[in-house]
């Protein structure tokens, strides 16, 4: 079925979007659990794929902002990226959001926002229209022995601020560079 929407606010970052159905009749609301995804791969139109949860709380994947994914091996391809990835009840337990693709397809290893995160964000779009991030102000590099070296510092382990963003709360906070 087809139905007119509106749309309340997007995140491109968690390929989240808050629509608000024009006019729903015989409609019935998705259940949210704490693995189907479901996406229109490669345009091809509406598609389910089944998998298992792999793991739990993968991180380091260098999408800014985002962590603690879903893995899952349901074949997920672009175009499911914003899909539902739901359980076996069809409840929702997460948005698909990136793939492992080092040739550009799907070799079995996906992930998704977990469906507690995806309801905050969908707040969050609800209330302000988009997604509201907290910056900490600062760029900076991991420790090393040179870096250490070069400031004449007794420290080896740490993270070395190289600045620190005017007007951020790291700079109200008085966090200083070097």
């Amino acid at each position: 079925r087809e139905f007119d929407a509106k749309l309340i606010g997007s995140d491109d970052q968690s390929d989240i979007a808050l629509l608000q159905i024009q006019h729903p009749s015989n409609l019935t609301q998705i259940a949210i659990a704490d693995s189907v995804a479901v996406g229109n791969p490669f345009g091809l139109g509406q598609t389910a794929t089944s998998g298992i949860v792999s793991a739990l709380g993968r991180s380091g994947l260098n999408l800014e902002g985002l962590e603690n994914f879903i893995q899952t091996d349901a074949s997920i391809n672009r175009g499911n990226s914003g899909g539902a990835l739901l359980n076996l009840n069809g409840e929702l337990i997460g948005i698909n959001t990136a793939i492992l693709a080092p040739g550009g397809g799907s070799i079995g290893i996906g992930f998704a926002i977990p469906s507690n995160m995806a309801r905050t964000l969908a707040q969050q779009l609800m209330q302000f229209g988009e997604i509201k991030r907290g910056l900490l102000g600062i760029k900076g590099t991991e420790m090393t022995a040179d870096i250490a070296k070069a400031f004449k510092l007794d420290v080896q382990r740490g993270a070395f601020v190289s600045e620190v963003l005017p007007n951020s709360g790291s700079a109200k906070a008085g966090v200083k560079s070097g």
